[in-house]
This record gives structure tokens, sequence and C-alpha cells, in this order.
């Protein structure tokens, strides 16, 4: 009798241990929704919180598919914001190096903004210096797109969907572009691209967060130490379009295929940095015949914070914020001075329509466009 009492009372036991574990279990992946403003046109911009198990958060919205805000554990296991941008839906209309935005049709610049299809000149706004960039006055960093979520288990993610309209901009085609962002349970966000037209045209998507791993946006990023899985990198004139051709990196500042710090070599006499302020240049990846695969990482060593990229584009822009000059408002207050984010733009090579030998940027009817690239953060 005394053996069967134990026995009862064990089984008790281990049914309020299960019961309590699982309690104690970790809420799923998921999305909240929230309005975020209404722009000074009256239309409604909506966020979108994406949030894993591990703690994780990325807040998106519907105002150009800007990613506001990105949390990323240190060592300590601490959920600090790496990315720079703004607090309210008003300072992102009034001036904004393209924090967090998704940019098109065309990311990066077109020389003197123009280019040819088919025996037919396009013409488009001239928004950098003498050329065009990142999809010209009203691009797709400065539209509303339509949204839908969807969660699982493991992964949760915010579909957006935007027609841009045969020569908006000065683009032919209407182009129905989708980008979805997809957060899941080992820290990745991945981004897909999809579009398709339906007469001849050019589109080269990508996304310009601004990233921090210390999460300190007062400090620079000069610390950082980067990694760039290329040989090779586009050489550009005075006003950032490129040249024709490739050039070696090796015995460059522009050597990055061993870690080392952003800020080790960006001061030097070379004609490349004084053209960029520092680096503002694509890198032609290495493998492109390999589709997704590794292309860049970026390590802050006091916070422990690793940023590893991965991509099937041929190219990424390393930005190292040359053009912050203190003079934009910073979230965490203050303001965002030189140099404090960097950005690594996974894209096709700048002025691809007038370039013959970079890879071709053209879309056809009856094509689709598809794209994707996967941002991991981990801590070593």
């Amino acid at each position: 009798m005394r053996l069967f009492k134990i026995y009862v009372i064990s089984v008790l036991l281990l049914g309020c241990t299960h019961k309590n574990n699982k309690t104690n279990t970790m809420p799923p992946v998921t999305i909240e929704k929230k309005q975020f403003g209404i722009t000074k046109e009256g239309q409604n911009v909506d966020q979108y919180l994406l949030k894993n198990k591990s703690g994780m958060q990325i807040s998106i919205i519907t105002y150009g598919g800007i990613i506001t805000s990105w949390t990323a554990a240190d060592k300590n296991g601490d959920y600090k914001d790496i990315v720079l941008g703004y607090n309210t839906l008003e300072e992102y209309e009034t001036e904004t190096p393209y924090f967090g935005a998704l940019i098109g049709r065309y990311g990066n610049r077109i020389a003197k903004g123009r280019f040819s299809l088919n025996d037919t000149t396009y013409t488009l706004a001239v928004n950098n210096g003498l050329n065009h960039l990142h999809g010209g006055l009203k691009g797709f960093d400065k539209v509303i797109w339509e949204a839908e979520s969807m969660t699982s288990d493991t992964e949760a993610s915010l579909v957006l969907k935007y027609l841009s309209k045969d020569m908006e901009e000065g683009y032919p085609g209407n182009l129905a572009t989708t980008v979805t962002y997809t957060l899941n349970d080992n820290d990745e966000l991945r981004v897909k691209y999809e579009a398709s037209t339906d007469k001849t045209t050019i589109v080269n998507l990508t996304q310009h967060s601004y990233f921090n791993l210390t999460a300190d946006f007062n400090k620079t990023v000069l610390d950082h130490e980067l990694t760039i899985n290329a040989d090779a990198f586009i050489p550009v004139d005075e006003t950032l379009i490129p040249l024709g051709d490739l050039s070696e990196v090796s015995q460059t500042p522009f050597d990055f295929r061993a870690s080392k710090r952003i800020g080790q070599q960006i001061d030097e006499e070379n004609t490349q940095l004084i053209n960029g302020l520092g680096y503002d240049h694509c890198w032609a990846l290495n493998d492109q015949d390999k589709g997704m695969r590794f292309a860049a990482s970026a390590y802050e060593p006091v916070s422990g914070r690793l940023l590893e990229v991965f991509t099937d584009e041929p190219g990424i822009q390393f930005y190292s914020g040359n053009f912050l000059d203190g003079s934009l408002p910073s979230k965490s207050g203050g303001v965002y001075e030189q140099r404090t984010g960097f950005c690594l733009e996974t894209q096709h090579y700048p002025d691809s329509p007038n370039q013959e030998d970079f890879p071709s940027v053209v879309l056809h009817p009856n094509e689709k466009y598809e794209s994707q690239t996967t941002f991991k953060l981990s801590v070593k």
C-alpha cells in the first residue's frame, strides 16, 4: 500500500510539472498592427510589429515599406534597436536618406537620368546631382504599400504590394511588385522581391536599412569589422557613376575578403574614397552562378552582435554613411552624425541599363522578376 501511495504522488507531481512547462512555453511568432500616422495627402499609414519567440522585434510601416526599428540581442541577451530611423511619419515625409526603405523601381544611380530600351530613350528625374537615384522624386520609398500579414508556428510574414503604373517616374510598363518580409525563430529576416510587367522595363529592387550594431546612434560604425565576399568592386567617377569596368580589390582599401575595421583605411588618399567621401560603392560578389550564398557580414566586438547577409543578387552596395552630417534628428535623441550607420544593399550594379557588360536589369512581359536576401543576426 505504501508503494502504491508513493507511485500515485509521483504521477501527480509529474503531471503538475508537465502542466507548468506547458504554461511557460514561449508564445508563437506574432504580428501586431496599429496606425502609425496619416500622410500629408491624408492617406493612412499602418505599422506592423513582427515578433519571434527569442525576442527579436521588427517594425515595418506601409509608407515606403520602411523598417523603422529592429531589435537584436547582444552578448548579454539584451535586445536593442540597431537601425537608424525616425519616430514619426512626418519626419520620414520631410527629409530622409532612405532610412530603412524599399527602393525601386531602380536601386542606385542611372547616369544623367536616361536609358534606352528597344530604340526608345526614357528620361527619368535627375535627383542626385547630374543623375537619377533610387527610383526618382517619388520612388517606392515614398508610396503606400498594400499589406497582408500571416503567421505560422515559426515564421511571421508581411506581404507588401504596389502597382507602379506605366511611365510613373518615367519608367515604362505597369509593374506589379510584391515584397515579402519574413521573420523566423533563428533571428533571420528574409526579404523576397517579385515583379511582373506588361511592357519591357528595367527593375532593380533593394532594401536600404542603416545599421549600427552598437545600438548607440551617437557612436560611429568605424569599429565594426566588415567582410565582403568579393574579389572585385566597381570604380566610379566623381558623380558616383560606374566607369564601366571592374577592379580587383587586392592591395586596395576595398579589400574586405578578410574581416577588417570599416575605419581601418577609410581616410586613405585614394581617388575612389575621395569620390564617395568614403565607401559608397558596389562590390561584384563572388560565385554569382550559385544563387543564394554568403555576401557580407558585420561584427561589433563590444556588443558581440554579428550581422550576416545572404543573397542571390550579383552585387552589394556598401555605404558607410558618409553623407550623414548632423542635420537629421535621431530617434534616440541628438542627431545622426557622419558614419553613424552603414548600409549593405543587395542589388544589380549601378547604371546597368547604360552598361552593356553588366548583368541585365531588363524585365520583359511574361517574365517574372525574383530576388531574395536574408539578414541573419547572432552573437559571437
